[in-house]
């Protein structure tokens, strides 16, 4: 039955998102739990900051692995399968999105790590790559470039974030994309956008952690 693979697809999309790559890469390459550590998140940018860079490099990788993956194995469990609920369509497209925004909900609180997750950024991404990889990859290249030009990897991040969302506006109107890719794009970067209101803050500021 379709709602119990959408079930699977969910629950094994939160699982996914739970494992804690950067508590365990800090743990098994230096010896520390970057909850302690920095921020006290587990994303790439504080592994990075406490374990070096190197190894912050490696949890991205990880994480954007596991979104990817997660969001890939929700269309191979769904399939073709189709279950109409008035003008919703709940199909393998449908099973992307919610298994994406379950992805999100693990790595930012993950069930592995006592619900103590990170930010999101490199999962949302992930995510994307797996939904729409021409959003996905204007967003990383903002990203990155705000990020190193400023040397504030929360200001890439918001700002990547954005500029993913925003792109999927005009390709959903020029391609005829599923409105719930847009959606996804929508509530996938407020809720990675909220995770960072302490960066927000500090930014203001004038007092955010430089990247290096």
């Amino acid at each position: 039955m379709i709602i119990t693979r959408f079930i699977v697809a969910i629950v094994a999309g939160y699982l996914l998102g739970s494992i804690p790559f950067g508590l365990i890469v800090g743990k098994l390459t230096r010896g520390v739990d970057v909850r302690k550590q920095g921020s006290g998140k587990i994303g790439a940018t504080n592994v990075m900051r406490a374990a070096g860079t190197r190894f912050g490099a490696l949890t991205m990788v990880l994480d954007v692995g596991k979104a990817l993956g997660a969001v890939l194995l929700a269309k191979a469990i769904v399939g073709e399968s189709d279950l109409l609920l008035g003008n919703l369509s709940l199909d393998w497209q449908a099973a992307q999105v919610i298994t994406g925004l379950s992805v999100l909900l693990g790595h930012n609180w993950p069930v592995f790590a006592r619900f103590r997750g990170g930010r999101g950024v490199t999962v949302f991404f992930g995510t994307m790559f797996a939904i729409y990889p021409p959003a996905a990859l204007l967003g990383v290249e903002v990203w990155a470039a705000v990020a190193l030009g400023s040397n504030r990897m929360s200001l890439g991040s918001i700002l990547g974030i954005t500029a993913t969302c925003c792109l999927m506006i005009p390709l959903s109107i020029a391609y005829s994309l599923p409105l719930i890719y847009l959606l996804y794009g929508v509530v996938g970067a407020v809720l990675v956008i909220c995770r960072h209101w302490d960066n927000v803050k500090r930014l203001s500021q004038g007092t955010e952690r430089p990247l290096f």
